[in-house]
Parts: C-alpha cells; structure tokens; sequence
C-alpha cells in the first residue's frame, strides 16, 4: 500500500497545478476514492518573483511586504524576493488529481508615498484548477483567483510521506492584474504576466 501511494504520488504532483487535464472534468463529478486521500499536515509553499518583477515594483513606487505568518527574503543582488507560505492542511486525492492545499499568510502590495494598498493572504491552491485563489485585504468573503500554475517546467521528488514539486511557473490571472492596477493608478499588470517560480513541499501520513 506504501509503494502504491507513493507511485500515486508522484502521478498526482505531474498534474498538480496545470489545469484541467484530460478527464478532469467528468472526475470531478465523482467522490474523492477514500483509500487514495491523503491529509496534508505541513509543509510550506515559497514564490520566487522572476527578474525584473521586483525591480520594476519597486519603480513604480509599490513595495511588496510579506504578512505574518508568511516571511519574504531578499536574493542576491536585490534581484528577487522569495515569499514563503506555511501549508496548514488540506486533502490530495492520488488517483483523482483533486485536492485543496490550504495556507496562511500573505503578501502586503504598499505605496507609501500614496498609501495605497491591497493585500492578498491566506492562499488556496486548488489542485486540479490549477488555480490560486487569496483572501483580498483580510476579508474572508472576498476571495477572487490570483494566480495560475503550471508544471511544464516543474521538478518533481517524492518520498514516504511527502511530494516535493519546484519550478511551477506563476502567471497573474486578468482579475488580480485588474485590482491591481486599479488600486495603484497603473497599467503595469497584465493578464498571463509571469510573476516568477514557485516551489512547494507536502507532508502527509
């Protein structure tokens, strides 16, 4: 049974986060298979922002701050910041590619010369979507879709009671890059922008 979860594992996380795939949509109808579920209990999801995004955040007077409990560091440079999310739960399904990845924490996007602000936190990730989905400015209410992911690129590890995938790439999607520019007075979002790479370990039992 070990051996089968683990080999269900690494088949799940080759689909994790790309989107609908060929019989997502009539699985979707079905109840989760109660022996292939797993329950996530850790692990973290860190976001890397690609060249050129901070720095061009920065130009136009927004400085992205993490929100506890995420933390953010600065990479070499000052080229990138690299955003990290504790995973505080959620569900795979291993033979359905279906699963809900829960996080806390957030990213704070502030113009201080304006005080302009929006913040988005408390980040889920819907496995078979492919789609990231944040809280806006603390509101449980108002959750809208943040970012897509994709595997094309992706590595992927897996061991006895976790899945390590690194290399998803992160595009905005046309509702957040709209509330963005909105909030700030700009034009410098865009729907399908690459805002960098992430990577994401799940522990399981």
């Amino acid at each position: 049974m070990r051996v089968f979860k683990l080999a269900a594992a690494v088949t799940m996380a080759a689909g994790l986060f790309i989107g609908p795939v060929a019989g997502a949509a009539s699985a979707s109808t079905r109840a989760p298979n109660e022996t292939s579920q797993v329950w996530l209990t850790g692990g973290d999801t860190s976001v890397t922002t690609a060249p050129g995004i901070a720095a061009a955040l920065l130009g136009h007077g927004i400085v992205p701050l993490a929100t506890p409990p995420g933390t953010a560091q600065i990479g070499r440079g000052g080229v990138s910041v690299t955003f990290t999310f504790p995973v505080t739960g959620g569900w795979l399904n291993l033979a359905t590619l279906h699963g809900t990845i829960y996080h806390q924490g957030g990213i704070l996007f502030l113009d201080p010369a304006t005080g302009q602000q929006i913040q988005v936190s408390n980040f889920v990730i819907s496995v078979h979507q492919g789609m990231l989905t944040a809280e806006v400015n603390g509101n449980p209410a108002v959750r809208v879709p943040l970012l897509r992911l994709s595997l094309a690129h992706a590595a992927i590890r897996a061991g006895r009671h976790y899945v390590q995938v690194s290399g998803i790439v992160l595009t905005l999607t046309a509702v957040a890059a709209s509330a963005l520019n909105a909030t700030f007075s700009t034009t410098l979002f865009t729907a399908g922008l690459e805002l960098g790479t992430a990577s994401t370990l799940l522990r399981f039992w």
